[in-house]
Parts: C-alpha cells; structure tokens; sequence
C-alpha cells in the first residue's frame, strides 16, 4: 500500500466516524455526505498535468495526518469571545473553534419577526432542511479544487446560514468567526448567503489562529446567492498562524440588477489556496472582487478566479494586489469568460504585485474568453519592486528601512482597503497587516 492509498484509508476511517456522529440528520444530508466522500475517495490528487496547479507547490498539500471530524475539548472559549471583536456593532455574530459554537448572538427580534435567518449549519439541517436542500454546495468548484470541495463536503458540520427575504435591508453586518485552536485540527468553515429580491445584506468572516505553534488544515468554503435587485457586501479577514495549511472555495452569483462586493485580506498561512467564482446570471448585475494579500518567509498564497457573464448589459471589476517579502510566493491565476449571448458586457481584470526582496517571486495569469462581439473586456498584470528614490527619501528623513516599506505597503493597498463597508473594518485590516510587518521588525 502507498502513501497515498494509507492517507485515504485514514481519512475513510475517520469518516465513518463522522458519519456515526450525524445519524440523526435528515437522509438527503446523510446521502449527501456519502455521495461527497465517494467523489473526494475517486478524484485524483492536484498533479502538474491540471493547469489550473500550475506554478503551485504540491509537496505542500499533504492532509492525511490531521484530525478529521475529531471533537477536542475547547479550552479557553472566555479568551475567545473576548479575541472576537474586530466589530463592535453588528446584527449577529458566531464564535466558532475547531468547528464547535462557542458563542452566539441571534439576530434582532425584528429581523427574525422579517423572515431573517442567521443560524449555525447545524440547526439550519434540522429546522430549515429545505432551503438548506435547495442551496447548499450547488455551485460546483470548477478552478482546481473540486477534490477539496468534496472533502469539505464530506466532514463540514458547521457554519452560518444568513437568509434575508424580499425587500428587508439589514444595515449593519453579521460576523462570523471560525478559530482553528488545537494541534493538527481539521476544520471546515461554511458560509452560506441567501438574499431574495430588493433585499440587502453584509456578512464579515474572521480566521484566526488561537496561538502561532500549533498548525492546522482549514477547507472553507463561501458561497454567496444574490437574488434580483438584492446586494450582498461579504469581507474575510484570513490571519491564520503560518503552520496552517488553508483552502477557500468562493463563489457568488448575481441575479439581474444584483450587486456584489467581495473584499478578501490574506496574511496567514504557510501555504494558502483560494479560488473565487463570479457568475454574472442576470441583466444589469454588477460584481467586484477584491483581494490584497501580504506574504513573508517562505509562504505561498495561491489565486485562481473566474468571472464568467452569462447576461447581457452586466459588468464586474476584479483587483487583487500582493505585496511580497523574504522568499515568499504568489500566484495569480483569472480568466473573464463572456458567453454568446452576454452581450454588452464590461469587465476588468487586473493583478498588482510589490516585491519587497529579490527573493521574492509573483507570477501572474490573467486571459480573456470572448464569444460574444459587442463587449468591452480588458486584463492586466504588473510586478515591480518598490523604487531606490521611495526609500531613499524616507531615510533621509530618519523613518527607518522596514517602518519605510511598511508605510509604502499602506499606501499600495490602500486602494482596497477603501472598498471595505465600514471604517472600523478598515482599521482591523490595517491591524492585521502591521502586525505582519512588526512580526519581522
């Protein structure tokens, strides 16, 4: 028996376990899980042939000795409730470590008197199984990741459900916040978004490790329904430790005249994959994407994206910009695909890269798939290192080298960060991304 048919035979063990412990759901999820874990059992590991791994780094990838869909004593939750502040005013929230709720705050009496559902993927399966039925994991992940996608399928237990029903607008956002606390954990977070017509909603999710020794497997997965005329605002802050091996599966679709705002900021991890989707559905839908990403030592965060426009008269905008240090790595990989009939169709394309050390490498692929002949499509990719005259300056003027890139770094992603739906959002992302550069001071 070979490495890989041993990790499979743990992983598979493991499962019947999981599945043991979920005897008391409905059937669909029972089958759905079976089905999941068939899929993961029969697809390949990524390989160099897929396109889609190119420039990815493989031996990183290995899984089989974390702890699936094992339950370990959570210490400390007081601590962790008390770390989950990144927004003091918000609509509702949830604590979630090593896939366990430790603590909740429902949403407001005239929200739910509404229609609104803000409830964790467990009571979601037992008091709303059928709109759970009808939109759960029905994106397929379609940019590399599908085995992942099915692992995560396969163990996830855990989440949040925000369901918001026609023409009810909820100012102030939901936050949910996924901790990954003990050794070799294996967690899956699961962020489900519904909105139905003319409705509008935020959601913040939060990754965060609960020490910096201890490493650990995240397979999270995001996907995000925006209904006719509806508006979804969605924000996650990734900070995990960097002996974390992460994978976020995202997609999002946009009904006509739907509006979509994704933001995503990136500094934790040892080796991070994260794949987001953009169906353009409806007339006069419009989606932007955005990521900023700040790697160190030897990390690797790895982007795929596609925005596909399957209406006409609809648009979408991606931005994604990495500043780089030491021998750190990232990949940039999207595609714009009009189909046939999207006709009128307006989308931009564009990856930034700042390398702050020669060893440093940014490799980007953006591409075009144009059928139809009356759009307007561009892409584009830059990479370049901060300028001798920037930093010379700053010296002159007693800030010393590090505080100088630093201060640089913040003006590169400041662009992003001005996308981010409320001010308090902003300073947290700036937290994160200073307390990166003070790690290495």
């Amino acid at each position: 028996m070979n490495l890989e048919e041993t990790a499979e035979k743990s992983i598979s063990s493991a499962f019947e376990k999981h599945l043991a412990a979920s005897d008391s759901t409905p059937s669909w999820w029972t089958e759905f899980k079976k089905d999941s874990f068939e899929k993961f059992s029969s697809l390949p590991m990524p390989n160099r042939k897929n396109e889609y791994w190119r420039f990815s780094n493989l031996k990183g990838i290995k899984i089989d000795d974390y702890s699936f869909g094992e339950h370990a004593l959570i210490e400390d939750a007081y601590d962790l409730i008390e770390r989950s502040s990144i927004l003091c005013q918000h609509s509702g929230s949830y604590v979630f470590a090593d896939n366990q709720t430790v603590h909740m705050q429902q949403a407001a009496a005239e929200l739910r008197e509404k229609g609104v559902i803000w409830c964790t993927l467990r009571e979601a399966v037992k008091h709303h199984s059928e709109l759970l039925r009808d939109y759960f994991m029905k994106q397929e992940a379609d940019l590399g990741s599908e085995k992942f996608a099915a692992l995560h399928s396969a163990f996830v237990e855990n989440g949040v459900l925000l369901y918001v029903p026609k023409g009810v607008e909820v100012e102030d956002p939901f936050v949910v916040y996924n901790w990954a606390t003990s050794a070799d954990a294996a967690i899956f977070p699961h962020t489900l978004v519904i909105t139905e017509e003319f409705s509008k909603a935020q959601i913040v999710e939060a990754q965060f490790s609960k020490n910096e020794a201890d490493r650990a497997f995240s397979c999270g997965v995001t996907h995000l329904f925006a209904g006719c005329g509806s508006k979804i605002d969605y924000t996650l802050l990734q900070d995990y430790n960097e002996q974390t091996l992460g994978f976020q599966i995202n997609s999002n679709i946009a009904g006509k005249d739907a509006t979509v705002k994704t933001a995503s900021v990136n500094v934790g991890c040892r080796q991070y994959r994260s794949e987001t989707h953009g169906r353009i559905k409806g007339a006069g839908a419009h989606v932007d994407m955005y990521s900023l990403a700040v790697t160190d030592a030897d990390q690797e965060i790895d982007q795929r994206t596609l925005q596909t426009h399957s209406a006409a008269h609809a648009t979408s905008n991606l931005l994604f910009k990495n500043a780089l240090q030491d021998s750190s790595k990232t990949i940039f990989s999207g595609l714009i695909k009009v189909d046939e009939g999207a006709q009128q169709t307006d989308a931009y394309q564009t990856n930034r890269n700042l390398l702050l050390s020669n060893k440093a490498e940014a490799n980007s692929l953006p591409g075009l798939e144009i059928e139809a002949n009356d759009v307007k499509c561009s892409h584009g990719a830059t990479t370049a290192q901060i300028e001798d005259e920037e930093i010379f300056y700053m010296l002159a003027r007693g800030i010393p080298r590090h505080k100088a890139q630093e201060l640089i770094v913040y003006g590169f992603f400041e662009e992003i960060i001005d996308e981010l739906s409320n001010e308090s959002l902003a300073e947290n992302a700036r937290r994160i991304i200073q307390s990166k550069f003070q790690k290495n001071a």
